[in-house]
C-alpha cells in the first residue's frame, strides 16, 4: 500500500506538472529529427516526414586555427568556451551548423586521421550542438593552413598541395580519399556514433571553396571520386559540392555524381578595413543564379555554406538575405563565423566580420530575426525590388530606423528601440530585443529575452551592456578591445498584461539570489536570468535545472566586466555653420552616477566655456555649445570626467582637465566653424583615405594615393588590360570610387539649400574619358550625370537638375562575381525637386593641389556618392589609364 501510495504521487506530480506548463512540453518536440534525402526534384526532405528543410544557423571555428590559438592566449577553456557558445546559438533559434574541418590540422602528409585534441574538440562541439537539436552539415576538407592572421603550423596533406594541385596532383586525390575514409568511419569520442552514422549530421560537402579552371572532364572526375569516397564508407547522407568559387566551371559540377550545390554570399565584398556606412540593402535584395533554369541545377539540392554583411554592423541586413536565399531556392543558409565570445571583445577571428550575442546584440538579434525569415518564407517564393519589399510577411527591415522587426501573435522581436505595438499582445509566448518596446522599457544595450512558461509565469533573461568602443573591422589584436561589456544596475519596466505590475522576480542563474516585486511594472535588474511571476503564482517547481526548449531555465553565459579605463568614442562633425549652436554627441562608459561629465569648448587661443554634458541615454552624453561661441575659426573642445577629486580628459584619457596650469597635452578634438557659402570638404586624401572604397572591379585595376607636385595627397585610379571574361561575369565600369559622406552634413544643415551644382575638376591621360557621377539616397534611389575628361586640367560644372534616375553600382563588388553588379530602383522624382537641397563639389587632378572630396546634397536623404570610370558605355579602353580624384563641395 506504501509503495502504491508512492507511485500515485509520482505520477500526479509527473502529470500535473504537464497540464500546468504545457509550453515546456510542446516546445522540446518541434525541431525534426533523423536522416534528409534529395528527391528528384532537388527538394531536401525529411525521411521520417517527407516535409521539406529549412535549417538556418552558422559556422563556428573554436576547434581550430586562430579561434584554438586565442583561446588559449585569452586562458579560456576550449570546452566550456564551445558549450557557452553553443547556448547563445540555441538561445538566438538556431537549428544549422557549419564548418569547413581544418584538416591540416587533424591528418598527415598522407591524408590519415590524427587522434588529437582539434578533433577531440569537434567531436565535442558536434555533441553539444546534438543537445540544442542543431542540425550539422561538415566540410571535412578545408584547403586552408591554420595560420591566418598568423604564420602557419599546420602539418597536414593541405599544407604541401595547393588548390589547384588538388585536384590533379595523384598523391594529393589519394590522400584525400584516404582522410574522407577515415574521417567519416571516425566515433566521436562523446557520442559513441560513427561520424556517418550520426542522425545530426545530416549531409557532408566535400571541400571548401576549391579552386578549377577547363577542361571540365578533370573536375567532374574528381568530384566524382571524392563523393563516391564517401558513399563507399557506407554513408547514405546526400553528398553536396561546391559551384560558386569557380562559376566559369559550373558545368563540371552541374556533370558530378552529387546531390547538391553550395554557395556563398558576401554581398558588398569583404575586408574593407573600416565600419561600411550607408543603405546596403539593395545589395541583398535578390540572389540571382544564372543557371538556375538549368535541369541539371534544379535536380539538385542548395546550400549556402557561407555568408555575411563584411564590415557592416547595421541590423538590418540578415533578414534580407535570408529571404533572398529562400527567394533562390535554397534549404541550408549558415553564416560564417559566429565570434566565440571568449575573444569576441578583440575580433581577431577574421576582423572583417563580427558577431555574437553578448558584444552585437543588436546584430545578433537580426540573425534570430533571419532564422525566423528562412523558416516561414516560403521556398522559391517571390518579392518586389527594394524598397518595396522592406515590409514582408511577419518582418520589416528600416535602414532609417537601422531596425529589423518579427512580429506575430506568438513572437515580437526586435533590434533596436521600436513604437510598433505587437500584434497580439495577450498572445504573446516569446519576446527579444535590444533597447525599448511597447512591451519593455530597458535602460541598458545589452540583448534581453522574455519566454511564457505557463500563464502569469515568464523566464527572463538579461545580458551584460555592449558598448563600441572602436571599430572593430580595423586591424585587430588581442590587445585591443573594440566592444566594452559592462554590468550594471539597469531599470527595466514590462507591460504584460498577465504579469500585471506588481510581478515577483527571483534570481535562477548562478550566484543570482535575487528576490524582489515590481511596482507598476518597473524594477531594477542586472545581468542574469529570472523567474517573473504574476501576483499569487506559485512557481516552485520551477528550478534552475528545470527544461525548456534546448535549454534549462537556469543557464546564463556572459563575459565578465571589461576591465578597463574610462573610454571615449567621438568622431567631430566635419564642419559647421557659423552662428549655429554646435551639439557634441559622445560614446562614454566609465561614468557612475554619482560622477560628473563636462564639456570644455574653445576658439583657438579665444574665449573657453566649460558645459555640463547630460546623459541622453546609457553610455552616451550630449552638450550644446551656444551660438555666440559659433564664430568663424577653429573650435577645439576636450570631454572632461570627473570622479570626486580626479578629472580625466579625453582625447587621451589623461588626468587633468585643459583648463590646469600643467596640463599638458596638446590632444583635443577640433571643428572648423565656417561663414555661409564656404566649401564643405567631403573627402581629403590624406585624412579620408582609410575611410572610402576605392578599388578596381577587375584583378587588373587597382587604387593607390600619390602625391601631387604641390605635395598634396591625391587618389589615383588605374585601369590595367581587361580581364578576360568569364562566362558569369557582369559588365560594368572599369573601376569606381564610393565615398559615404552622411554624416558629415550635419553641421551645415541650415545651408544646404545654397549648394546648387556639382563642379568636377580632374584629367585623364587619355582624351574623352568619361566619369559618372552618381548620388544615392537613403532610400537607395541613384542619381546620374556623366562628364568628359581630357588630358588637360578641365572643370565642369553639372547643374543638380542634370543628375537623372539611374542604375546603383554595387560596390564594393558583390560575391561570388555572377551576380549583378548594378540595382535597378526608379525614383518618382528628379534630383532637382524643390524638396531636395543640392550643393556643388570639385575634383583635382594630379598636376593640382588634391584638397578634399565628394559632394552634397539633402542631410535627410543625400549620403553616399559613386564616382564611375570610365563609364563602360562608351567601348573605349586605354591599358592603364589615370584619374586622380579629390574635390571640395562649393556653394552659390
Amino acid at each position: 500500500m506504501h509503495t502504491y501510495l508512492r507511485c500515485f504521487l509520482l505520477f500526479l506530480l509527473l502529470w500535473s506538472d504537464a497540464f500546468l506548463t504545457p509550453a515546456l512540453a510542446q516546445e522540446a518536440i518541434r525541431r525534426p529529427e533523423g536522416d534528409v534525402f534529395v528527391d528528384k526534384q532537388g527538394v531536401l526532405r525529411w525521411q521520417k516526414t517527407k516535409k521539406e528543410v529549412a535549417l538556418f544557423g552558422v559556422n563556428y571555428t573554436t576547434p581550430f586555427a586562430h579561434a584554438y590559438r586565442a583561446h588559449q592566449r585569452v586562458g579560456a577553456a576550449h570546452e566550456q568556451a564551445i558549450r557557452q557558445d553553443v547556448y547563445h546559438l540555441s538561445r538566438l533559434g538556431l537549428d544549422a551548423f557549419r564548418v569547413h574541418v581544418w584538416d591540416v590540422e587533424i591528418t598527415d602528409t598522407l591524408g590519415n586521421l590524427q587522434e588529437n585534441e582539434h578533433l577531440k574538440l569537434l567531436d565535442f562541439l558536434v555533441a553539444e550542438l546534438k543537445q540544442r537539436g542543431i542540425k550539422i552539415i561538415l566540410t571535412p576538407i578545408a584547403y586552408w593552413n591554420n595560420g591566418y592572421p598568423e604564420p602557419d603550423t599546420g602539418t597536414g596533406f593541405s599544407s604541401i598541395y595547393s588548390k589547384a594541385q588538388a585536384y590533379t596532383n595523384p598523391r594529393a586525390i589519394l590522400a584525400q580519399e584516404r582522410y574522407l575514409t577515415q574521417f567519416l568511419n571516425h566515433r566521436n569520442l562523446y557520442t559513441k556514433l560513427l561520424n556517418r552514422e550520426d542522425p545530426d549530421i545530416i549531409a557532408y560537402e566535400v571541400c571548401n571553396e576549391p579552386k578549377y579552371s577547363k577542361p571540365e572532364a578533370r573536375v567532374t572526375a574528381f568530384a566524382n571520386r571524392m563523393a563516391q569516397a564517401i558513399r563507399a564508407t557506407g554513408c547514405r547522407k546526400p553528398v553536396f559540392y561546391n559551384i560558386a568559387e569557380s562559376p566559369d566551371v559550373y558545368d563540371a559540377i552541374l556533370d558530378a555524381k552529387v546531390d547538391g550545390v553550395t554557395f556563398q554570399w558576401y554581398p558588398q565584398g569583404l575586408v574593407s578595413g573600416h565600419a561600411l556606412r550607408g543603405n546596403f540593402l539593395p545589395y541583398v535584395d535578390h540572389y540571382p543564379i544564372p543557371f538556375r533554369t538549368d535541369k541539371r541545377f534544379t535536380s539538385k539540392a542548395k546550400m549556402v555554406y557561407e555568408f555575411e554583411s563584411a564590415d557592416i554592423l547595421q541590423p538590418v541586413m540578415y533578414p534580407f538575405m535570408a529571404r533572398s536565399f529562400r527567394e533562390a531556392g535554397f534549404q541550408w543558409a549558415t553564416q560564417f563565423a559566429y565570434d566565440p565570445m571568449a575573444i569576441a571583445f578583440a575580433n581577431t577571428e577574421y576582423q572583417t566580420h563580427y558577431l555574437n550575442l553578448a558584444y552585437t546584440p543588436a546584430k545578433a538579434l537580426s540573425l534570430l530575426i533571419a532564422s525566423k525569415v528562412f523558416h516561414r518564407v516560403g521556398r522559391s517564393q517571390s518579392f518586389p525590388n527594394y524598397p518595396a519589399d522592406s515590409v514582408f510577411d511577419a518582418f520589416r527591415a528600416s535602414y532609417r530606423q537601422q531596425l529589423s522587426e518579427m512580429n506575430t501573435p506568438e513572437e515580437f522581436y526586435h533590434t533596436s528601440s521600436t513604437n510598433t505595438q505587437p500584434k497580439k499582445a495577450a498572445s504573446l509566448r516569446h519576446v527579444a530585443g535590444v533597447g525599448s518596446s511597447p512591451i519593455v522599457n530597458y535602460g541598458g544595450t545589452g540583448a534581453y529575452f522574455l519566454d511564457r512558461l505557463a500563464a502569469g509565469v515568464w523566464r527572463l533573461e538579461v545580458m551584460p551592456d555592449a558598448v563600441p568602443i572602436r571599430d572593430p573591422f580595423e586591424k585587430a589584436s588581442l590587445s585591443k578591445p573594440v566592444t566594452q561589456i559592462l554590468w550594471n544596475d539597469q531599470p527595466l519596466q514590462i507591460t504584460l498584461a498577465e504579469l500585471g505590475g506588481n510581478f515577483s522576480l527571483r534570481g535562477l542563474n548562478e550566484d543570482n539570489t535575487t528576490q524582489t516585486q515590481a511596482s507598476d511594472g518597473r524594477a531594477t535588474v542586472r545581468p542574469g536570468v529570472y523567474l517573473l511571476a504574476a501576483g499569487g503564482k506559485s512557481t516552485s517547481r520551477y528550478t534552475a535545472q528545470t527544461a525548456f526548449n534546448q535549454i534549462k531555465l537556469g543557464e546564463f553565459a556572459a563575459p565578465a566586466h571589461t576591465k578597463i579605463a574610462p573610454q571615449v568614442l567621438h568622431t567631430p562633425t566635419a564642419q559647421v555653420s557659423a552662428g549655429q549652436p554646435v551639439r557634441i554627441t559622445a560614446r562614454l562608459t566609465g561614468a557612475e552616477p554619482q560622477d560628473s561629465v563636462f564639456l570644455v569648448a574653445q576658439h583657438y587661443y579665444g574665449r573657453t566655456q566649460t558645459l555640463a554634458m547630460t546623459t541622453t541615454s546609457y553610455a552616451t552624453v550630449e552638450a550644446t555649445v551656444p551660438a555666440e561661441l559659433a564664430y568663424p575659426g577653429l573650435l577645439r573642445y576636450w570631454i572632461v570626467l570627473r570622479k570626486g577629486q580626479q578629472a580625466l580628459t579625453f582625447p587621451g584619457g589623461f588626468t587633468g582637465q585643459p583648463r590646469d596650469w600643467d596640463y599638458y597635452h596638446a590632444e583635443n578634438y577640433a571643428v572648423p566653424i565656417v561663414a555661409a557659402g564656404a566649401p564643405l570638404p567631403l573627402f581629403t586624401a590624406a585624412l579620408d583615405k582609410d575611410h572610402v572604397e576605392a578599388r578596381g572591379l577587375a584583378s587588373t585595376n587597382w587604387t593607390d594615393y600619390v602625391t601631387t607636385p604641390t605635395g598634396e595627397l591625391a587618389l589615383r585610379l588605374v585601369v590595367g588590360q581587361p580581364d578576360k571574361l568569364k562566362s558569369a561575369a557582369p559588365t560594368g565600369p572599369k573601376t569606381a570610387l564610393r565615398a559615404y559622406f552622411g554624416h558629415k552634413l550635419a553641421g551645415r544643415a541650415t545651408e544646404l539649400a545654397s549648394f546648387k551644382e556639382v563642379v568636377v575638376k580632374g584629367r585623364a591621360n587619355q582624351p574623352a574619358t568619361t566619369v559618372k557621377v552618381v548620388l544615392q539616397t537613403k532610400d537607395a534611389a541613384a542619381y546620374a550625370a556623366t562628364v568628359q575628361l581630357g588630358a588637360e586640367m578641365q572643370e565642369v560644372r553639372i547643374p543638380l537638375s542634370a543628375f537623372r534616375p539611374d542604375a546603383l553600382l554595387l560596390l564594393p563588388r558583390p560575391y561570388p562575381g555572377f551576380l549583378p553588379l548594378t540595382h535597378e530602383f526608379a525614383p518618382s522624382r528628379h534630383l532637382s525637386s524643390p524638396t531636395l537641397r543640392c550643393c556643388k563639389w570639385w575634383y583635382k587632378a594630379l598636376r593640382r593641389p588634391m584638397v578634399s572630396c565628394t559632394l552634397i546634397s539633402n542631410q535627410s536623404l543625400y549620403n553616399k556618392l559613386h564616382v564611375f570610370y570610365p563609364d563602360a558605355l562608351t567601348g573605349s579602353f586605354t591599358p592603364r589609364r589615370r584619374l586622380f580624384v579629390g574635390c571640395r563641395a562649393k556653394s552659390v
